[in-house]
């Protein structure tokens, strides 16, 4: 393999890349608002790698008529960006749900350190 590949799937080394600084910051922070955004960080490099995956060059929309002749070498696979939407939808929510919860940890400790709050609990 030649630098060439590595240049070709760029998309794939970015999601890895974000993958590994969201994971350093839900293990290495002691915040929680940081561990959260680690969270999302990684969400996001997993959306990115599975578009990447089902990215077809030169395809077309998969909006098919009766009278046309179906090829499907020449039309995207909706099914992947259905799935990342879906996926998309949870990690609002799972936002959402976090969020609230951390501001109730806020209000009940007073700090956002996980360490502290494990030595309060």
């Amino acid at each position: 393999m030649n630098f060439e590949f590595y240049l070709l799937h760029y998309n794939y080394w970015v999601s890895v890349i974000l993958f590994m600084i969201g994971l350093y910051a839900m293990i290495a922070k002691e915040n929680l608002i940081k561990k959260f955004m680690g969270l999302n960080i990684v969400e996001t490099s997993i959306f990115l790698f599975y578009i990447s995956m089902a990215d077809k060059a030169d395809a077309i929309a998969p909006v098919l008529y009766e009278y046309d002749q179906i090829n499907v070498d020449q039309h995207a696979n909706p099914l992947p960006s259905i799935i990342i939407l879906t996926a998309i939808v949870i990690a609002l929510a799972i936002t959402a749900t976090a969020l609230a919860l951390i501001i109730r940890i806020y209000e009940e400790y007073g700090t956002l350190n996980a360490s502290e709050i494990e030595e309060l609990w």
